[in-house]
């Protein structure tokens, strides 16, 4: 049985071992890398986690394993707290093809459309992650816009693909 709910301090270690994993399987799908994370303290994780209003981690469980995770931020400066973006999204690929991917993204612009004054959801995705972007627009995501070489890995230029929804109010 799948569940999605807010990750919370507690959660550190599952949430650092799925990002992990994460960073390791699909590296282009992040601007950060392993060797950059695998140190950080899990103090630190926690803290990531810690309640706030305009920002959540949320988590898909089944039974008692975290299996995918989605961040939702909303902007901080006056002028652009109408907007929100998603980042760190990942599913395991033992729980790929069940649903989870879009059950986290609809549980985040459920999450957005709850902060006053949101009107839209943006997001970035590697252009050459296709399922991820069939996935993004099956939900209502629109590209506007790529930026060339956004991502050097193993000294490979990636596009990346930005994206919005806006939110229906």
């Amino acid at each position: 049985m799948m569940r999605i709910r807010e990750l919370g301090i507690d959660d550190a270690r599952a949430f650092q071992a799925l990002r992990l994993a994460a960073l390791r399987d699909c590296p282009s799908a992040f601007a950060s890398s392993y060797e950059e994370e695998t140190e950080t303290p899990i103090a630190v994780v926690a803290e990531r986690l810690a309640a706030r209003s305009g920002r959540c981690v949320l988590g898909a469980w089944l039974e008692s394993d975290l299996v995918g995770m989605l961040g939702l931020m909303r902007e901080d400066m006056q002028k652009l707290a109408h907007k929100a973006f998603i980042w760190g999204m990942y599913v395991a690929p033992s729980a790929r093809r069940c649903g989870i991917g879009r059950q986290l993204i609809s549980r985040a612009l459920s999450r957005a459309a709850s902060m006053t004054g949101v009107r839209q959801v943006n997001l970035g995705v590697n252009a050459a992650n296709f399922e991820a972007i069939a996935l993004y627009e099956a939900v209502g995501f629109t590209p506007f816009g790529v930026e060339r070489g956004f991502m050097l890995l193993d000294g490979e230029l990636h596009d990346e693909i930005h994206m919005v929804r806006n939110i229906d109010t």
